[in-house]
């Protein structure tokens, strides 16, 4: 029989939770392709940073976590292309903006084009990727598995706290898309529509910006 740490147990529960539902580039993202693109595309955003994380956590399970959250160079590499991705999501969502006012004298606010360069990308890899190459997701596994997860704990259980932290992530992620995309805010979005997409690649540049200065 397995002998559970149960303070390590409610432990993981309760730091996974508070981490998850903390703003980030990840909810920007995800909050983007649901308003956007419906529900579906919301919840394969979601199962996409949920596949992320399990990723993150493969590397760290294995010993690798360490080797790469102690190697600047691995550090610093995903967070440029982290970094790289988000401002190119936040100008792919402005593009159409960007295209017309560079077309134009005019400084009116200009109309939204019906699909953007961001929009052809499958929503699953839009969410995988922006959670896969956060330098600051790979700490948060890297420092749950060495600093609150014991060196004694039965790797089926490491397995089963793994698990829990990817499946945290969907279920989080894909509740707010289905919450985004109820009939009620799908009507307001309609309206308000261009200006949410303006809005947030305005938070994913800064994400990104925020991300290459190092923050």
């Amino acid at each position: 029989m397995l002998n559970i740490d149960h303070f390590e147990l409610y432990s993981v529960a309760i730091i996974t939770l508070l981490a998850v539902i903390s703003p980030g580039p990840d909810f920007a993202v995800m909050s983007k392709v649901a308003l956007l693109k419906g529900r579906r595309a919301g919840i394969l955003c979601a199962l996409g940073i949920g596949v992320a994380i399990s990723v993150h956590l493969a590397y760290t399970l294995i010993g690798l976590g360490v080797v790469f959250a102690n190697n600047i160079w691995v550090l610093n590499t995903l967070r440029y292309l982290g970094a790289l991705y988000l401002i190119w999501l936040g100008i792919s969502a402005l593009w159409p903006d960007i295209k017309k006012i560079l077309s134009t004298k005019s400084f009116a606010v200009p109309q939204r084009e019906s699909t953007t360069i961001a929009a052809k990308s499958s929503a699953f890899w839009t969410g995988f990727a922006c959670n896969a190459l956060n330098p600051k997701t790979m700490l948060f596994i890297v420092s749950l598995f060495s600093q609150v997860i014991s060196d004694d704990t039965p790797l089926v259980i490491e397995l089963g706290y793994g698990f829990y932290i990817a499946f945290i992530h969907f279920i989080w992620f894909g509740s707010v898309a289905c919450l985004l995309t109820s009939v009620k805010v799908q009507k307001k979005v309609l309206v308000f529509k261009g200006w949410i997409e303006r809005v947030t690649g305005v938070f994913l540049m800064s994400f990104g910006m925020r991300l290459l200065a190092g923050e």
